[in-house]
């Protein structure tokens, strides 16, 4: 094929700009490989959990939400009660969504539910934080497994930072979520990652997954059953200009929301009740490696 001098210098581009694009997509998969066998990484030290072997919930471990807290400034629609809508059955923890009636001095809730968090009782900086979940599906249905700054009480939100390992929207059994929120990033303008699954591997509402995050001084690296999803840096962070705010103590927290601004809310089909199954909990720390 003969060219002519512009459609050579047209063609050269394209043939450049491709193999650009190849060196870019070739490098972020290698990035991603390497993330994804840190996962395994033998350096690891267990330092916490909470396998849900006991007879009821540890409250060692454990501190209970209560009530709706104006939606919990989401639009939420549950009254998350002290024990009555969590338990532990046959090594796992319980947290079941219901339909039904509760009345807070002059108002009425017509779903409960469980939240529970580590706050006050541990706190982590830096490692790797995962759970094996099952999630319950239909239509505003809202269960997290997340993390908030230890001085969430005196900075406040988003600037105590908040790391949401998981969110998974009832009326979507294949898509799960990561998001990162601080200052200047939060909300709808959190930084977020999805990953979607596909068959013959089983959706999020059928089957346990393992969901977690890698982090450190530099950044956050969340995954699903070993696979690498979503990286957020503080580098990045900082040259939008923005603050990172994750070189703090975070607590853990675990819940099954019922409505919201962001899952919608539910309606006659979505079936109650609704069980958010947690097989456990589990914080790692790297070794050094020094003697």
């Amino acid at each position: 094929m003969l060219f002519s001098e512009s459609k050579f210098r047209k063609y050269l581009l394209l043939m450049v700009s491709v193999v650009f694009l190849t060196f870019l997509t070739t490098n972020c998969l290698a990035s991603l490989k390497e993330y994804e066998n840190m996962i395994k990484d033998p350096r690891w030290k267990l330092v916490w959990s909470d396998e849900f072997d006991g007879k009821e919930l540890d409250t060692s471990k454990w501190r209970y939400d209560i009530g709706n807290n104006n939606g919990w400034g989401n639009g939420e629609w549950q009254y998350y009660t002290e024990g009555k809508n969590a338990w532990i059955e046959k090594g796992m923890l319980v947290i079941e969504a219901r339909k039904e009636t509760v009345k807070d001095g002059n108002k009425t809730f017509n779903y409960t539910s469980t939240r529970i968090k580590t706050e006050g009782k541990f706190t982590v900086q830096y490692g790797k934080i995962e759970a094996r979940i099952k999630f319950p599906y239909g239509k505003g249905l809202w269960p997290a497994f997340w993390m908030l700054g230890s001085n969430f009480r005196y900075v406040g939100w988003p600037t105590c930072g908040e790391i949401d390992i998981v969110e998974f929207l009832g009326h979507d059994k294949w898509t799960a979520y990561g998001t990162l929120h601080g200052p200047g990033y939060f909300g709808s303008n959190g930084i977020q990652g999805r990953i979607r699954l596909e068959p013959p591997t089983p959706d999020f509402a059928s089957d346990f997954h393992v969901f977690g995050i890698m982090w450190d001084e530099e950044k956050i690296v969340w995954y699903v059953d070993d696979k690498v999803y979503h990286i957020v840096t503080k580098s990045a962070i900082e040259s939008r200009g923005k603050a990172w705010v994750f070189d703090n103590d975070f607590f853990i927290i675990l819940n099954l929301a019922v409505g919201g601004y962001w899952p919608g809310y539910p309606t006659n089909e979505t079936p109650f009740p609704a069980r958010m199954y947690v097989d456990y909990v589990r914080v790692y720390q790297m070794e050094s490696g020094e003697e």
